[in-house]
């Protein structure tokens, strides 16, 4: 049996880390593959990273291939540490259980369970105490970054689940948050419907980015005969308020939020898939809603 083998690198959430965890996903994307991962040069794996790789060996395993994750060749003990920490490492292989520490776990949810996911986002994300957030404007963003789970079962047409995982990083006062599912992505979802409604020749000049900017757009929707659009309004104003920022790649396209707005760009590099990264400042302000008493959002 040929096994590949493909080296993990250092990797942190910037685009170029992106484009590597793409490039990886394209190594492997095909049935009957299988892989070892090998960590002899890798230094840091942020959030994104442990999310995407997780979701990558199940769908390498639902194409009837095998992975191996090769703990011996990990020998930096920092990243050993957090692997074991968000419990990543136990999930696949390491003989060692996980511990809360600055992690939000990894998570692999295979169906919507949305009271196991509500749970996660609220007590192990926005609601672990890093942020501060009023209890109601706490509950409203959780309902609307469950809107994100939602839409990735019910438009992605993934066949392994999403996959989540995070990490708050006190010395840059970062509160991180990746999820990643591997169906069809948001431009190929949105072309696929507009197909029923446009002519092919039109449809087929839509790059990833305009696709995405109407995903985002309040009022569009792929449900027939729903009203619709993204719902996300109030989680993308609390990202401009705190200063944070959502990033969307899917397919080629790209979307970030921030507190400049939002905008849209095409990418070289692209995977069958979808990635929601948001990055929230844990700085002291109190955040509440406006008819909340001393009010910040």
């Amino acid at each position: 049996m040929f096994q590949k083998v493909i080296q993990i690198p250092t990797l942190n959430d910037g685009t170029w880390d992106f484009q590597q965890l793409f490039t990886i996903w394209n190594q492997v994307n095909d049935y009957f593959e299988d892989v070892r991962f090998d960590f002899s040069n890798c230094r840091f794996l942020r959030p994104n990273a442990v999310a995407f790789l997780g979701g990558l060996a199940r769908l390498i395993e639902s194409r009837l291939g095998t992975v191996v994750f090769d703990w011996g060749t990990l020998h930096n003990q920092a990243v050993m540490n957090n692997l074991r920490q968000n419990g990543f490492a136990g999930v696949f292989g390491h003989p060692s259980s996980g511990w809360d520490g600055n992690s939000i776990p990894y998570r692999e949810d295979q169906f919507l369970d949305m009271n196991g996911i509500m749970d996660y986002l609220t007590y192990n994300w926005i609601g672990k105490g890093w942020v501060h957030v009023s209890a109601r404007l706490r509950d409203a963003i959780v309902g609307r970054m469950w809107e994100i789970y939602n839409n990735a079962f019910e438009h992605s047409g993934t066949q392994i689940g999403v996959f989540s995982c995070g990490q708050h990083f006190w010395r840059q006062n970062d509160l991180i948050l990746s999820v990643v599912d591997f169906g069809q992505g948001i431009p190929a979802k949105v072309r696929g419907f507009l197909r029923q409604h446009a002519e092919e020749t039109l449809v087929a000049k839509l790059t990833g980015a305009s696709c995405l900017r109407w995903a985002f757009q309040a009022g569009n929707t792929t449900k027939v005969g729903e009203p619709g659009g993204s719902g996300l309004d109030l989680l993308k104003e609390f990202i401009r308020i705190n200063h944070g920022k959502m990033e969307v790649y899917s397919n080629e396209g790209y979307a970030i939020i921030d507190k400049d707005g939002e905008r849209y760009e095409n990418r070289d590099i692209s995977f069958e898939g979808t990635v929601v990264h948001i990055t929230l400042r844990c700085d002291e302000n109190l955040y509440r809603f406006s008819d909340e008493a001393e009010p910040l959002f």
